[in-house]
């Protein structure tokens, strides 16, 4: 697994000013944090057999986890599953500048200290401790690491390696094929140094496939080292190799970044190049066929230059990014054989993972950009209800909203026509809730509301009172995905009092369905007798009542 070294920010500021948040919306593991909390996520990896393990940094540098635990994973100090977030105390306030992980799992860390923590699967020694006892929780790794300072950590599967601020590269854990770099294939139970060929070497690059290394050198050189039965060396042959080989083939290609896969290297030049070798069987090297290659082919893409490559160790994807924003994604995406690289509408390698690999794992740890950059919409939603720069209040049950009226003047006629004809700094509003106005207020800030089905029926009467078309259909959506057999009979109610016949039909016909359990309900014994009337003529003409 590559792994991505990251700039260390000034968290002591409020999280309100720290900057864009962290979009991890599109991976399954998060859909049940709320949106609170997702708000405060600036760095996260998801990992595990059917990427169902997350682990996630937040803006007070707290560190969390999540997900199905297995052999302890995720640090919490037992190896029980658990749905909702529970915090590792002890990597709390330590800064993590590069995670990674194998498929034991197994997960390591380098800190902006440069201490070395690993925990999880242990059966091969890969967490360098020592022993092949599981690890629990995150523990210091030490051995021959003590006085060095690690700024990027990579895992195969079932081994690791480090690299030091001073270039060297350390290796523990699983060693069939040579992948520690040792000259044996002994299994290495504590860190040691890869020496040999990197003797007096310094690397700025480091990434494992699933039983093989690679490394990056200041002069652009690379080296690989480990399994290599399908060319992933790319040294020309298909000779597992127990200690660091230069790749011949790239001489006087400069080589800024690598990327394994499953069985198959990425390179990345400094003019943006890209070069691939190792398995094919699924068109992941993007050279158009599927055949294995066993030394460096420069993949034809008839794009700009490249400035990122990305593979992961448990996937056969691969993808790459423009030095405009464009992303590319070939290999195994989603069961399909991609052969050549596709160009996608993804802004990022991150989301082909997220949405095309198998599993859906990060390729690295996920980070927000260092340069604190909000989009628009990340602007406006930050500003939503804070008094800094706003211009009007609205006083609703004797709450403040703050709100700029440039903005809902633009989104909302009806409040173009409302201001251009006042000044006042406050409005008071009596006809709606406070949580049903600001709930409005906030839609226009970002276009999406979050409230549950019940109270999103008052926000569908004022859509319908304020004539907002989109707004009254995310609304009916909303109490389409709430709707139960205790509250169906009062969202039925709400439906036709609204006149949101799409959502009265949606109702009637779930209401008929649970027909049963709906009719021992309070809210159906509290029925409007016009209303029941009707339910009742058309339920029978459904043929409801039929034996």
């Amino acid at each position: 697994m590559t792994s991505v070294i990251l700039k260390v920010g000034d968290n002591s500021r409020s999280p309100r000013l720290l900057g864009s948040m962290l979009d991890v919306g599109k991976w399954p593991v998060f859909a049940l944090l709320p949106p609170e909390e997702l708000r405060l996520v600036r760095q996260a990896c998801v990992f595990g057999s059917a990427a169902n393990e997350a682990i996630y940094v937040t803006v007070n540098d707290e560190v969390f986890a999540l997900g199905t635990n297995c052999s302890g994973c995720l640090g919490l100090g037992d190896t029980q599953s658990t749905i909702e977030p529970r915090r590792i105390d002890i990597l709390c306030g330590k800064k993590i500048v590069s995670l990674s992980y194998g498929t034991g799992p197994h997960v390591v860390i380098a800190t902006a200290d440069g201490e070395v923590y690993a925990w999880g699967h242990n059966g091969y020694s890969q967490l360098g401790n020592g022993t092949t006892n599981h690890g629990l929780t995150p523990a210091l790794v030490s051995t021959n690491l003590i006085s060095k300072r690690v700024t990027e950590v990579a895992c195969g599967s079932h081994h690791t390696i480090a690299l030091t601020t001073e270039g060297e590269v350390y290796a523990w854990g699983y060693n069939n094929s040579g992948q520690v770099g040792s000259g044996s294939t002994a299994n290495q139970p504590t860190p040691r140094r890869v020496s040999s060929c990197l003797q007096n070497k310094v690397v700025v690059n480091i990434a494992c496939g699933q039983l093989c290394s690679m490394a990056v050198l200041d002069n652009g050189e690379t080296y690989g080292w480990g399994y290599n039965c399908n060319g992933q060396l790319g040294l020309g042959n298909n000779g597992n190799q127990q200690t660091p080989c230069r790749i011949a083939a790239l001489q006087g290609i400069n080589i800024v970044q690598v990327a394994c896969g499953y069985a198959h290297t990425l390179a990345l030049t400094d003019e943006g190049f890209v070069y691939s070798w190792g398995a094919n069987s699924y068109g992941q090297l993007g050279t158009g066929n599927k055949s294995n290659q066993a030394v460096p082919t420069l993949i034809n893409i008839d794009k700009e230059r490249m400035v990122e490559v990305a593979a992961c160790h448990t996937s056969h994807t691969s993808a790459a990014k423009t030095q405009s924003g464009q992303v590319l994604m070939w290999g195994q995406c989603r069961g399909q054989a991609v052969a050549s690289p596709h160009l996608t509408h993804f802004t990022s390698t991150d989301d082909v993972f997220a949405c095309f690999a198998t599993p859906a794992v990060t390729w690295h740890l996920l980070s927000v950009d260092g340069d604190d950059y909000l989009t628009v919409a990340q602007s406006l939603k930050r500003e939503f209800d804070s008094p800094e720069i706003s211009d009007l209040k609205f006083l609703v049950d004797g709450k403040c909203i703050h709100v700029h009226k440039a903005l809902i003047k633009i989104r909302c006629e009806h409040f173009r026509a409302l201001l251009n004809e006042t000044d006042e700094e406050t409005i008071e509003i009596h006809q709606f809730s406070y949580l049903v106005y600001r709930a409005f207020l906030e839609y226009l800030y970002t276009d999406t509301i979050n409230l549950p089905p019940e109270d999103a029926i008052g926000l569908l009467d004022l859509a319908t009172y304020y004539r907002e078309s989109r707004l009254k259909r995310l609304c009916q959506e909303t109490i389409k995905r709430g709707i139960t057999e205790e509250n169906a009979i009062t969202l039925l109610s709400a439906a036709v009092k609204y006149e949101a016949r799409d959502l009265e039909e949606f109702c009637f016909k779930f209401c008929v369905n649970h027909l049963t359990a709906v009719t021992q309900t309070q809210a159906f014994a509290d029925m409007d007798h016009d209303l029941l009337k009707n339910f009742i003529s058309k339920a029978s003409r459904y043929g409801a009542f039929k034996n």
